[in-house]
């Protein structure tokens, strides 16, 4: 009985400590990453103890808040050079920026008989409405961009655009029908690795810049374990294996 005793009284103790040890890291998260990031959340929380609390949103208007104070303590963004930017600036925690995902490009519809052949549904101008992301503030949007200069569609299409403010709503707008097709994150339209619904064209690497995704510890994050905690275990073979079954790519 008094092993026993001893046995338990030895494990709330452990259990005591690691509570005690956790801390909790605010993160901004580009939204294409927004399914990815609630599961490895969920994960790091089991496999740490520390909380990792998102905000998703886009890129360049989460630049414009951490520059302007906000509480962020980890940023996980849709590009390279805005983390890099930032860093550039005094604002994030040196040596600490990576590249966790490189993200691929798709024009999807929630159609499944629209996009037969690739990247002709764009040339043929037959739909009313071809949603992107707002290409100032959301890397995907400026990759859409890029790709429909590359087509030599860009000004022919340009009176039907409409634009979400970050990939989500773009998803949104393709999903709900509001526009008939639009370029949208492959994460956002991937399970089990093949596009789950609808008709979809993945557009080729090299019609535009690669769409490295970087995080960084901010300077707010610096002497939180949970920031550097996080950012570890992003590096981890659980986790790269949880971003690939997306459709990520990883270095």
């Amino acid at each position: 009985m008094k092993t026993l005793t001893t046995t338990f009284s030895a494990f709330a103790l452990i259990a005591a400590t690691f509570a005690t040890h956790a801390e909790t890291v605010q993160v901004a998260v580009a939204a294409n990453f927004t399914a990815p990031m609630k599961l490895i959340a969920e994960s790091f929380k089991q496999d740490t103890g520390h909380t990792a609390e998102a905000a998703y949103g886009s890129t360049g208007k989460f630049y414009a808040q951490i520059t302007n104070g906000a509480p962020f303590q980890v940023f996980l963004a849709a590009d390279d050079n805005t983390p890099a930017k930032l860093e550039a600036e005094g604002m994030t925690q040196p040596g600490t920026r990576f590249t966790y995902a490189t993200g691929t490009l798709v024009l999807w519809s929630a159609d499944p008989a629209l996009i037969e052949d690739g990247a002709k549904v764009l040339g043929r101008n037959k739909f009313r409405k071809l949603a992107i992301a707002n290409p100032k503030t959301a890397p995907y949007g400026a990759s859409a961009v890029e790709t429909m200069k590359a087509l030599q569609v860009d000004q022919m299409l340009a009176p039907k655009l409409v634009q979400g403010e970050n990939i989500a709503q773009t998803y949104q707008f393709v999903s709900t029908g509001n526009a008939e097709l639009g370029f949208v994150a492959l994460s956002q339209v991937f399970k089990d690795g093949r596009i789950a619904e609808g008709s979809a064209w993945i557009v080729p690497a090299e019609m535009h810049e690669p769409i490295r995704q970087d995080a960084v510890i901010l300077k707010t994050g610096e002497g939180n374990a949970a920031a550097s905690a996080l950012v570890d275990y992003l590096k981890t073979d659980k986790v790269k294996a949880i971003i690939r079954s997306f459709g990520y790519q990883i270095q």
